[in-house]
Parts: C-alpha cells; sequence; structure tokens
C-alpha cells in the first residue's frame, strides 16, 4: 500500500522542513513600494528567488499573472512614480532613479523567454523608465542557467538596485536565504550532478 505521509512545510518561508530558511532570512525596510511581477509558469518553480524576496523587504508584493492593470495595481498617477528594472534602450541610471519622485520599484520574474513575453502583453510596461544593472559581479544562482552572461536572479537583481538606491543601508544580507537555497539544493543533488550539469 501506497504511503499517505505528506510533505511538511514550514508555516513561516512556506518551505518544506527539510529545507527551511528561516535561520537565514531577513527582514529589512525599503523607502520603495517593491512590486514583483511574476510570470505563473515561473510561480511553480520550486527555485524561484522571488517568494524569498517577497519575504525579505517588508511591504513587498508578489502578484502572479499574465496581464495586469497598471491603474488598478499602482494607482492613477502610475506612469510618473513607477519604475521597472530591467535593461531598456534607453535605461537611466541609479543616480538619476535616486533624483525623481519614484514610489514603485517593479521587477519582472521569470525567465528571459517569459520576461519578453510580459512585456510583449502588458504594452504599458514598456512606457515606463527603465533602471538597467551594471552588476560587478556574476550571478550566483548556480543551479540555474541564463542565456545571459549578465543575467540575475530576482532576488540579486533587487538587492543590487536597492543598495545604489539607498545610500544609508545595505540590501545584501537578503541574499543569504537565497545563497542557502542554492546550497541546499546543490547538496540534495550531489556535487557529482551538480558539477555535470551546471558547472561550467
Amino acid at each position: 500500500m501506497a504511503s499517505t505521509t505528506k510533505r511538511s512545510y514550514c508555516p513561516n518561508c512556506q518551505r518544506p522542513q527539510t529545507t527551511c530558511l528561516c535561520d537565514a532570512l531577513v527582514q529589512l525596510d525599503c523607502n520603495y513600494r517593491l512590486i514583483i511581477l511574476q510570470d505563473p509558469g515561473e510561480a511553480k518553480h520550486a527555485l524561484s528567488s522571488a517568494p524569498i524576496l517577497e519575504r525579505s523587504v517588508r511591504g513587498a508584493q508578489l502578484i502572479v499573472a499574465e496581464t495586469f492593470d497598471p491603474e488598478k495595481l499602482l494607482g492613477p498617477d502610475w506612469l510618473n512614480h513607477s519604475l521597472l528594472v530591467y535593461p531598456g534602450e534607453q535605461a537611466i541610471s541609479t543616480q538619476q532613479a535616486s533624483g525623481q519622485a519614484f514610489k514603485n520599484l517593479i521587477l519582472l520574474d521569470g525567465t528571459w523567454r517569459k520576461v519578453t513575453r510580459m512585456l510583449h502583453v502588458n504594452p504599458w510596461l514598456q512606457q515606463l523608465p527603465c533602471l538597467a544593472i551594471d552588476a560587478q559581479h556574476a550571478s550566483q544562482y548556480k543551479i540555474r542557467k541564463s542565456p545571459r552572461a549578465d543575467g540575475l536572479s530576482t532576488i540579486e537583481a533587487a538587492a543590487y538596485v536597492l543598495n545604489e538606491l539607498h545610500g544609508d543601508q545595505a540590501f545584501s544580507p537578503i541574499l543569504k536565504a537565497f545563497e542557502k537555497m542554492i546550497d541546499l539544493q546543490i547538496d540534495a543533488m550531489g556535487e557529482a550532478t551538480f558539477h555535470k550539469n551546471y558547472k561550467k
């Protein structure tokens, strides 16, 4: 007879008890309303960094959908107060962003292909000023591959941008839970499998 034992989940981080991240989680305040728009397919990925980001920044919102209404999501003045973290053709610098009255900081969560589709089916996103990331270090998302050499996970992108926009507060501590999740997954798959499938 098959076992009916259910997997036990942590009520706080919502992860299996065996991979609980609570001892590495932090909660930091942010001067911006942090909004993570997540592709429904990415929401099914157990190793997504977006849920960790939502739990790490107070007031952050993780919204899963294919299309989004900007006025319902951001209010009637959404175009003047929202900044999209994305490498657009006419992206502004963090210094320029700091000097403007942005209230909403928007990140898109998904693979590059899925994010491109999100932009296509939500044309209002393309009206927003973009903030490109000039990261000095490669992504530590060692268990997922990006087609771009400069590709970062959503939580890494958020930490970088918030570090730049908040001159008086460091957001790098939010990466500790993300790094622990990666280490636990590598331990679970075994070093040999990790090196074979992910290590360059």
